[in-house]
Parts: C-alpha cells; sequence; structure tokens
C-alpha cells in the first residue's frame, strides 16, 4: 500500500505534495516575485500548515530550489523542441538562443529567481537540483559539438554564451536593454552567437511551444 499521509489531512504521499507546494510557491512568484514568497504565505495558498511543508519539503531555500529546478526542466523541454535534426549546427545554436529569450519573456519573474536566489555560504546544491541543471548545460553543449569538438573549450563557450544570453535577458524584460539600444533582444542574441560562431545566419526564428505551467 502506497504510504500517504504527507500532509496533516493525509490526503498526499510525498511526490504529490512537493509538486503541490512547487507550483503554489511558483504561482506566488510569478504574480509577486521572490518578495511574495514566505512559507506562512505558502501554507495558507495550499491549505496546510507551515509544519507540513517543513517537514516533507524543507526550509524556504528548498522550496525555491524545488520552484528553480522545475524551472530548469521546463526551459530544457523549451530548448529541446527548438532543436530540429535535420537543420545545421549553427541554426539550431540560433534556435536555442531564440527560445531562451522566448522563454525568459513569457515568465520572467519565475525565470529570474533561479539567479536571485542565493544559498548560505556553507550550502551546497542537492543532487537532483544539479541535474536539473546539467540536463540543460548538457543540451547546449550538445548543439555546439559539431562547431567546437574540444570538450574543454566547448564547456567555457556554453558558460559564455549563457552568461551573455542572461545578461541581454536581463536587460530586456527590466526594460533597460532601450537605454542601450532601440534593436530587439531576439536580433542582439542571434548577433552574439552569430558572431561567437563564426558568421551570423539570419532568417526567420522557428516559433517555440507555449509555456507550459
Amino acid at each position: 500500500m502506497e504510504k500517504r499521509g504527507t500532509g496533516p489531512r493525509g490526503e498526499h504521499n510525498r511526490e504529490e505534495f512537493l509538486a503541490l507546494v512547487t507550483k503554489a510557491a511558483e504561482g506566488l512568484v510569478r504574480h509577486e516575485g521572490l518578495r511574495g514568497l514566505g512559507m506562512r504565505r505558502l501554507a495558507s495558498t495550499i491549505g496546510y500548515a507551515p509544519n507540513s511543508i517543513y517537514n516533507a519539503v524543507g526550509d524556504l531555500d528548498a522550496v525555491v530550489m524545488r520552484v528553480n529546478a522545475r524551472t530548469l526542466e521546463r526551459l530544457h523541454a523549451m530548448l529541446t523542441a527548438a532543436v530540429a535534426p535535420e537543420a545545421s549546427p549553427r541554426t539550431n545554436a540560433l534556435a536555442v538562443a531564440d527560445a531562451y529569450l522566448a522563454f525568459v519573456g513569457a515568465d520572467p519573474q519565475v525565470w529570474s529567481l533561479v539567479f536571485e536566489h542565493q544559498l548560505a555560504p556553507d550550502s551546497a546544491f542537492p543532487d537532483w537540483y544539479a541535474q536539473a541543471l546539467a540536463r540543460t548545460t548538457d543540451l547546449v553543449d550538445r548543439v555546439l559539438q559539431p562547431m567546437i569538438p574540444d570538450a574543454d573549450e566547448r564547456r567555457q563557450a556554453v558558460a559564455t554564451l549563457w552568461a551573455s544570453l542572461h545578461g541581454l535577458a536581463s536587460l530586456s524584460t527590466s526594460r533597460k536593454l532601450a537605454v542601450l539600444t532601440p534593436e530587439s533582444p531576439r536580433d542582439l542574441a542571434r548577433l552574439l552567437v552569430g558572431r561567437f560562431l563564426g558568421s551570423v545566419e539570419v532568417g526567420p526564428a522557428r516559433p517555440g511551444p507555449a509555456r507550459s505551467d
């Protein structure tokens, strides 16, 4: 028999309760940002006592990491959908950049939590979070592999492009990009990736899938 009783009413097993807490926390962040996420507020939203969250999920840092892991999984799905096996490596790299910006633009508050939240200096990321991050960066690594065969150089390229696109997306979602340039973030991202890979490939972007909540 499946063990139940994670919550005070015994309505969920642990995985169901984790999903309930994560989606509720994500909803609070989506509408109010990190400042809207507190343990009492979250407990009230799902109709459980705060101790139920502490016992099943952990403290607020653990809740945020659950939200961030889900965000990375959603991002991974969107980037995967953007890659076409029949397309050239450079076309796929540009499509991944397009999809990344589209993902950020559709859900900026939740996406920003991945970078805003900081663990205590003596804390480490749990394995399940590291795996969610690795799946996404590994996808970008595979896209770049035909153009950058050296593994160490490719690892640096993934980090460089990720950080650069993050900066571009941050300026765009905070509406500060217009202070620097009238160009769209997509045009700048494609210029960045194209120049980084040796040439610019232009053309319409393939539409990405709708955001999944």
